[in-house]
């Protein structure tokens, strides 16, 4: 098992950032009895400290782990410098924890985070001896899952896929873990093991479905080839929170990640229904912790860590209904300890000076708010159900309470954009600027202000009322970019933006079908992967694996499709109807807004699953 233990330690004194592959770290687990145990490689396509900073692998991680038949180790995609020294000393894929191949594994799970990471995933099965093919796979080869919220669409990806988990995994991976033990008891082939987890809601396994395409390249449809299996594949989701597994420990890392604090849960789901998030509509139905139960959990992920921030993580924190009671019942025991508590994620239309005094009482950070259009009219395009006054009105209690730097969130290339929506970002910037020095001087104390303007492209997602919709051309979103740059003439602003040609390959792997799996394998072999680091990013290459696999990326990104158009995903089920996703996006171009979900039932189809605060 470690015959590569001296080789990979020499290797590590040739690399940068030795600390994201020792292992070791407090709270990580270790069974001395390995190979007795159903054996789960946990993936996650990117580097050490992005995926130590996902709180979905922290609970699946532990759960798995507290099966006494199990043991679950953590995989990350190692960097450029580790990887070219695995590659030159013969050294595979390891896992961090006992250092042992990941093809020894039985089973290798991936969560898909973000379209672009897709060519780390064939990287790593490639540095991993393992097959990229589900059906090259033979016998004594480990299954590859995944799971995510990319899984919704997995079928770019579903040659190389041998089974997807559609929804929360709590409950869905210790079912498939059970069957896996019935299966290897039996003896079956691999197959047979396939047949029988396809049995499992949840379980989504793409070689037992056929797909016709129509001549024009679009989807005839997605039938099953076998008996037993379902036609539709339904979601799966925790009802009762408090009743599922809950986080109570982390792993704490030696080196600095990207959100190295503690995470707290408060809720899942979103009562918004803005009409290009993708997760708003995922993981409906709102369902939320009790106050006494995330109180028990922050007493001991603060015994158990010693971290010193606190984060209550959501979709929209402000939007949880006991924010108020949570926060004073955590105060007390975060304050004494030095811990700050951050609240990401809220909404300016329920921001209020009694909140920030509170969440500022250990440390003042900058705020952060998401406007995402520039106008009222795209605002309610987009259904983001916020005013300008109610961004001004937030401003100006931040800067009562001694802010003085708040950060902006906006999407350009938004269905029916002009100029003049984007003209409105500048334009609103400078007033949230002006807000500030109609403070008394006296509060300001000298203090100038500084608001950053950040802008993404927009990506249409499936699963969202925008998932018919073409992305603007990258010559277009350029262009917006830099008009907005000529707007923006405060120094006191400044603007962040992302490239466009990642946007166009994100829009093309979101949207796309299982024909993508070889333009996947053609770009691997051309040396693609950190596709979502600007430094390893080669949009030369990927438009070469496309040209060598004869598939146009335009037909994915660029074309609107029509409603009654069979879409790749149309045989998941999410919970939200396709109907209901129609009739937003028919409202969206007649500028019509929908109110949440607490206001009243638009009725989206996801009570059906049942739990929550969802009722029709």
């Amino acid at each position: 098992m470690n015959s590569y233990k001296i080789k990979f330690e020499a290797a590590l004194k040739r690399i940068q950032k030795p600390a994201r592959y020792v292992g070791n770290e407090f709270n990580s687990v270790h069974k001395k009895n390995f190979l007795e145990l159903v054996k789960f490689a946990f993936c996650f396509p990117d580097v050490y400290e992005v995926g130590m900073s996902h709180l979905g692998m922290k609970i699946l991680y532990h759960m798995m782990n507290e099966r006494e038949d199990t043991v679950c180790e953590r995989v990350f995609a190692p960097w450029v410098d580790m990887e070219e020294e695995m590659r030159k000393d013969g050294i595979p894929l390891l896992s961090l924890e006992s250092h042992v191949p990941v093809k020894e594994f039985d089973i290798v799970g991936f969560t898909l985070q973000y379209e672009m990471s897709y060519s780390n995933i064939l990287n790593m099965l490639d540095l991993a001896e393992i097959p990229l093919k589900s059906a090259e796979r033979k016998e004594n080869d480990p299954f590859v899952c995944a799971g995510g919220p990319c899984a919704y669409n997995g079928e770019p990806i579903a040659d190389i896929v041998d089974f997807f988990i559609l929804g929360e995994g709590e409950e869905v991976n210790n079912e498939f873990l059970d069957v896996y033990k019935e299966w290897k008891a039996a003896g079956e082939s691999r197959t047979e093991y396939l047949e029988r987890i396809a049995k499992i809601e949840g379980i989504y396994v793409p070689a037992f479905y056929d797909v016709e395409y129509n001549a024009d390249n679009t989807v005839k449809s997605v039938t099953p080839n076998r008996e037993g299996v379902p036609s539709k594949i339904k979601k799966r989701i925790v009802k009762e929170l408090d009743n599922s597994y809950v986080l109570d420990k982390m792993i704490v890392p030696f080196m600095d990640i990207v959100h190295d604090r503690i995470t707290l849960e408060i809720f899942r789901g979103c009562i918004r229904g803005c009409r290009f998030c993708q997760a708003g509509y995922l993981y409906r139905p709102v369902r939320e912790h009790s106050v006494d139960k995330l109180v028990e959990t922050a007493q001991k992920l603060i015994d158990n860590t010693g971290y010193e921030e606190m984060s209550l993580s959501s979709l929209s924190t402000s939007d949880f209904t006991c924010l108020q009671e949570l926060i004073d019942r955590l105060l007390p025991i975060t304050v004494d300890k030095r811990i700050n508590l951050s609240l990401p994620s809220l909404r300016v239309d329920n921001f209020s000076m009694e909140l920030m005094e509170k969440v500022q009482t250990v440390k003042k950070s900058g705020l952060t708010f998401a406007p995402e259009a520039g106008t009222q009219r795209l605002r309610d395009v987009i259904n983001k159900n916020v005013l300008e006054e109610d961004l001004l009105r937030t401003a100006g209690i931040a800067f009562d309470g001694g802010y003085n730097r708040i950060k902006l969130y906006f999407m350009i290339g938004l269905p029916t954009e002009t100029m003049e929506d984007v003209e409105g970002i500048a334009e609103l910037a400078e007033k949230v600027i002006g807000v500030f020095y109609q403070i008394p001087k006296e509060i300001r104390k000298g203090r100038s202000v500084t608001v950053t303007v950040s802008t993404s492209s927009f990506v249409p997602k499936p699963f969202t009322p925008f998932q018919w919709e073409p992305q603007d051309r990258m010559e277009t979103l350029v262009e917006k970019q830099n008009f907005l740059k000529q707007r923006i003439k405060s120094r006191n602003i400044s603007y962040n933006w992302h490239q466009s040609h990642t946007s166009f390959l994100e829009a093309v792997f979101a949207k796309g079908d299982r024909r993508l799996s070889k333009v996947l394998i053609a770009a691997q072999k051309k040396g693609c992967r950190f596709d979502g680091w600007d430094e390893h990013f080669s949009y030369e290459k990927w438009l070469e694996a496309f040209a060598d696999c004869g598939i146009d990326p335009e037909f994915y990104a660029y074309r609107r499709i029509e409603h009654d158009e069979v879409l790749p995903w149309d045989h998941i089920d999410i919970g939200v109807s396709k109907s209901f996703l129609v009739k937003e996006h028919e409202k969206a171009y007649e500028e019509k807004t929908t109110p949440s979900c607490r206001e009243g039932c638009a009725g989206c189809g996801a009570a059906s699953f049942g739990g929550g605060v969802c009722f029709e």
